[in-house]
């Protein structure tokens, strides 16, 4: 099939990468050039804005469209709209928080456009691996981008599923991530424990290696952790700064919506936002208490 890829930054170039490669005809734009190019270099089409980007299909189209969750999105839909047609078809493959894809599907379908929110999940990885693809929108919209959406998939029968209405995919997805916090989370400190058990001397890319196989935490994290620990396992030149996408902020505040107890993914959230407090004010103000109340020495910053 042809389709309009919005979007060819890391994820959106991979993903129309993966795309040509299936054999489909990709007509791409990005805000800056040099992706663009990157594109059309390997077979792609290049378009020179969204109007004739959306002139490049033909009706009823298919436009993918990967930027940044948030006003981006609104942005680049008000500027695509009005050069697509009633049965054309938008699907929303990033971040987005899942109340605003429910939004954007109902604004849409008043002026007859289809659209399918994507969940993605297989960062740099997705182009050759295959992406997880958690799809929500109608029957009618997600069949008709089902052949893109299998061939982006590890397998055209595996790891991609049409998971409810419009909306139900990137909350999926946003959960997957609030998981994938404290997945994240729960290796980390592993390892911390291990590393600061300085009398057994542990080779922590040897003990990541040999989870790998046979053990019950056996994961793609645990994958990546034990080819980072293989290079690097000191990671002295690394800040401890944790940066979060805003996902496990959503899942947090639908667990306490829904009265679902979810502290797990609640803490993991937490610690990233406590890696960034490096001049912590709570931690001084504590060691201050501890010395008022009872005589403890605290250390001074000067």
């Amino acid at each position: 099939m042809r389709i309009g890829m919005v979007g060819l930054g890391r994820m959106g170039g991979n993903m129309a990468g993966r795309l040509l490669k299936a054999g489909h005809e990709v007509v791409g734009w990005n805000r800056s050039r040099g992706p663009v190019d990157a594109l059309v270099a390997e077979g792609g089409v290049g378009a020179d804005g969204l109007e004739d980007l959306a002139a490049r299909l033909e009706p009823p189209r298919a436009v993918w469209i990967m930027v940044p969750a948030g006003e981006p999105v609104d942005q680049t839909l008000a500027g695509l709209t009005p050069h697509l047609a009633p049965g054309d078809v938008v699907v929303e493959g990033g971040n987005s928080w899942y109340r605003d894809s429910m939004r954007r599907a109902q604004a849409l379908a008043g002026q007859g456009i289809l659209m399918v929110d994507a969940g993605t999940s297989g960062g740099v990885w997705g182009r050759t691996e295959g992406y997880s693809l958690m799809v929500g929108g109608t029957a009618e919209a997600v069949e008709r981008v089902r052949p893109a959406i299998e061939s982006l998939a590890p397998a055209p029968d595996r790891g991609w599923g049409h998971v409810g209405p419009p909306g139900a995919g990137h909350f999926v997805k946003m959960i997957h991530n609030g998981i994938e916090y404290g997945m994240m989370q729960a290796l980390a400190e592993g390892f911390s424990v291990l590393r600061h058990k300085q009398e057994f001397d542990l080779d922590l890319a040897q003990v990541a290696e040999l989870w790998r196989y046979g053990s019950v935490v056996r994961s793609w994290l645990l994958d990546l952790a034990a080819d980072a620990l293989q290079h690097d396992q000191q990671l002295d030149d690394i800040e401890p700064w944790v940066a979060d996408s805003g996902e496990g902020r959503w899942t947090v505040q639908e667990a306490i919506d829904l009265e679902v107890p979810a502290p797990v993914i609640t803490l993991a959230l937490i610690q990233r936002l406590r890696s960034r407090d490096t001049g912590s004010y709570a931690d001084r103000l504590l060691a201050v208490l501890r010395n008022q109340f009872g005589g403890h020495a605290f250390r001074s910053g000067s």
